[in-house]
């Protein structure tokens, strides 16, 4: 069970953290992966984080701007996201990832909206 949080208003150039807290005593084993979908458009792969040396990898839109990391012992997954811009106003998920694909269920998002 993945329940991300943390979304909200706010103005472009700012900044949010998300947090996706996991249900579950093997959440270390496994990679970890940030989603959104934008109105209209399909989920896109935002970033990962591997399970093991904890390396990040992601998508070009938000390299440089976004960064995730991981709390094993508190089963969390985090994404805090600078320089936010209009274009990125989507509803954002956590999941299980295979590479920049998702492997397991989706849980609850949280929408994250960016004024210009």
């Amino acid at each position: 069970q993945l329940q991300a949080s943390g979304g909200g208003l706010v103005q472009a150039g700012g900044s949010l953290r998300l947090s996706c807290a996991a249900s579950g005593r093997t959440f270390s084993r496994y990679d970890m992966g940030w989603f959104r979908q934008a109105p209209g458009k399909e989920r896109e792969f935002v970033a990962g984080i591997r399970s093991s040396i904890g390396s990040t990898y992601y998508a070009d839109s938000v390299r440089g701007r976004f960064t995730v990391s991981r709390d094993n012992a508190k089963n969390s997954v985090y994404l805090q996201m600078n320089s936010l811009k209009p274009e990125d106003t989507a509803v954002y998920y956590c999941a299980t990832v295979t590479g920049t694909a998702p492997s397991g269920s989706w849980g609850q998002g949280t929408l994250v909206t960016v004024s210009s």
